[in-house]
Formats: structure tokens, C-alpha cells, sequence
């Protein structure tokens, strides 16, 4: 019986795909698995690829218009027959070891509701620059190093470049909301649903996927911000979690780009060369700042202003930050 599906959206990234499905050949004593790939519209080739492909394992791939990856996850997941589905991203090679040990993590709480996380890190003899470190270790891209408990994981780190659970908590759920536009947040939020509904996420970093992707600090800068604009359809969603977003930072946030905000950036860019003193504190303020700036503009074209919306809902009050970790 089949245990396991490995679900690989993909959008014209057909090098690294092909990486991944050659991980995916090179497991060892890996539970039994079938691997559904969803091009997204890659429109390049990919799909021709795909038909063209001997896989030592079971691999069907389906097509469909560009609709983004939340959309393509759910169709994977529609087509998975197992009844694990494991999350691979089409640029997170898997380690040999990683299915192995997402099966024997599910097989010690079988029929429970857990999702097991794996680790996700640059790809071995890759030179890290600190600016990458950061990202991956501290709350910005992933945040592995601020997970205290591996039994117990905060929703916000559901990571879909690695990531496992029963497939039927998925389908009960409604699967992945399909109206966030970007790559942010659509997984934090199903995440959020599943943690409501008693699932517990743990931890098991020695499944090791290898994350090819060039990333800049000016693409990343970017990033932060799309990922911002996506926040403000989570806040409408879970309007409890305005705090935890940033929503009452974001209403007040001023859109300053002056000769500090331009001094800053620079010496912050200077993470992706050097550790510096102070080079990651500005990271983490630039960072933030283009966060802040996505949301308050997200936020803006759907009616929200300091004083509350345009329906007069009010805005969430200033509480605390426990859990979370923003921007993402």
C-alpha cells in the first residue's frame, strides 16, 4: 500500500525539479510513495519534460492554467492516493534520509493529527552568507532556529517546502484558500485552520531538503513586500490575528525613504558579504519596513485606515506578541 504522496507544485523551475525528482529516486529505505507533480502553466517545456521522465517510483503529473501554488497544491492533493501527503517545493531537494524520517515520525502516532516539519537549508558546500543565514534561521524566510520545542510547533511555521500530514486533514479543512495571489502566507493560514481543529505540528530536522534558489537582499526586498500585500487577505480571514500580523503597525506605518531609511538599507545590504555589527539589526529593520509597507498598502485597497474600515470594524487592539514570527 502506497504511504506516502509527495505533492510537487511547480512553475517554471524545470532544473531544480528535475533535482528533486532524482532526490526523490535517491532515497533510502524510504515507506512506499508516490510522487504528483502540478505544473502551474509553466508554459517553458516542463510539461513535455515531465512525459519524457523515468522515475524508479510511481509519478504522475498533471497540468493546469496558472493559477498559483495554492491552487496547485490543492490539485495535488485531490490526486494523491496515499494517505500522508508530503509537501516538497520544485527547488527543496530532499536528503536521502528525509522520507524516512517523516514515515517513521508518522508511524510512532498513527492516526493522530500531526504534521511533521523537516528542515529546509541551502544546498551543501554552498558558500551562506550571513544575510541567508538569517533568513533561513530567524523568522524572515523560515525561522528554524526559534522552534524551543520540536513536539510542539507554532502554527506559523508550516513550511511547505517540507512538510508532512493525513492527507484527510487537508480535505476537511477545504484545502488551501485559493485567493492569495503570491507564494506567502496561503500555507500559514491553512496552518491556522488545522491548529484550531487540534492538529499538533512537530519537528524532525533531520529531514534535510536542500533549497536551491538565488536569493537577493533586492529580490528579497521584494519578496517582503508582496508578502506584506498577502497579509492583509490573512487579516480579513482571521481578523484575531491583526496583532500577530502587524495590522496595528502597518495602519500607522509612514512610507519614509530618506537619507536614514537609504543608510540603513545600504548597511544592511552589507549582510550578504559580511557580519557586521549592527548589519543584522538593520536587516531585520529594513526587512520589516517593506513588510510593513505591503501591508499597509494591501490593507489601504481593502478600506482599512487607523481609525478602523470603512464598515466601521474596528481595528484589533495592541496585545502582546507571544507567538509568530512577522514579516515573512
Amino acid at each position: 500500500m502506497t504511504e506516502f504522496s509527495v505533492v510537487v507544485p511547480t512553475y517554471r523551475r524545470p532544473d531544480t525539479l528535475f533535482r528533486v525528482l532524482d532526490g526523490l529516486g535517491a532515497q533510502t529505505s524510504p515507506p512506499d510513495f508516490e510522487v504528483v507533480v502540478v505544473d502551474d502553466g509553466s508554459g517553458d517545456g516542463t510539461a513535455e519534460r515531465l512525459l519524457a521522465y523515468r522515475a524508479p517510483y510511481p509519478l504522475r503529473c498533471f497540468s493546469q492554467e496558472n493559477s498559483g501554488p495554492a491552487r496547485a497544491r490543492n490539485r495535488g492533493v485531490e490526486e494523491a492516493r496515499a494517505p500522508i501527503v508530503l509537501f516538497l517545493g520544485d527547488d527543496t531537494v530532499p536528503e536521502p534520509q528525509l522520507l524516512a524520517v517523516h514515515g517513521r515520525a508518522h508511524a510512532e502516532r498513527p492516526g493522530r493529527s500531526v504534521a511533521v516539519l523537516g528542515y529546509t537549508t541551502w544546498p551543501g558546500g554552498r558558500s551562506v552568507s550571513p544575510f541567508l543565514h538569517h533568513i533561513n534561521e530567524y523568522g524572515l524566510q523560515f525561522g528554524y532556529a526559534l522552534i524551543s520545542d520540536t513536539e510542539s510547533v507554532p502554527f506559523n511555521f508550516f513550511y511547505t517546502s517540507n512538510i508532512s500530514l493525513p492527507r484527510r486533514l487537508l480535505v476537511d479543512a477545504g484545502l488551501f484558500d485559493t485567493t492569495f495571489p503570491h507564494a506567502a502566507w496561503e500555507d500559514i493560514e491553512i496552518a491556522y485552520r488545522l491548529t484550531k481543529e487540534g492538529m499538533k505540528i512537530l519537528y524532525r530536522p533531520e529531514a534535510v531538503a536542500r533549497h536551491y534558489h538565488d536569493i537577493t537582499f533586492r529580490s528579497f526586498r521584494r519578496r517582503q513586500e508582496k508578502s506584506g500585500e498577502a497579509a492583509a487577505i490573512f487579516f480579513e480571514r482571521h481578523p484575531e490575528l491583526g496583532e500577530f500580523l502587524g495590522v496595528p503597525q502597518a495602519l500607522t506605518f509612514e512610507n519614509g525613504y530618506g537619507t536614514r531609511e537609504k543608510i540603513r538599507a545600504w548597511w544592511a545590504s552589507l549582510a550578504q558579504r559580511w557580519d557586521l555589527p549592527g548589519v543584522r539589526r538593520a536587516l531585520d529593520r529594513v526587512l520589516r519596513d517593506d513588510y510593513l509597507r505591503g501591508l499597509s498598502r494591501g490593507l489601504a485597497e481593502r478600506g482599512w485606515s487607523a481609525t478602523g474600515r470603512s464598515s466601521n470594524v474596528p481595528v484589533p487592539g495592541s496585545k502582546p506578541r507571544t507567538t509568530g514570527v512577522w514579516p515573512r
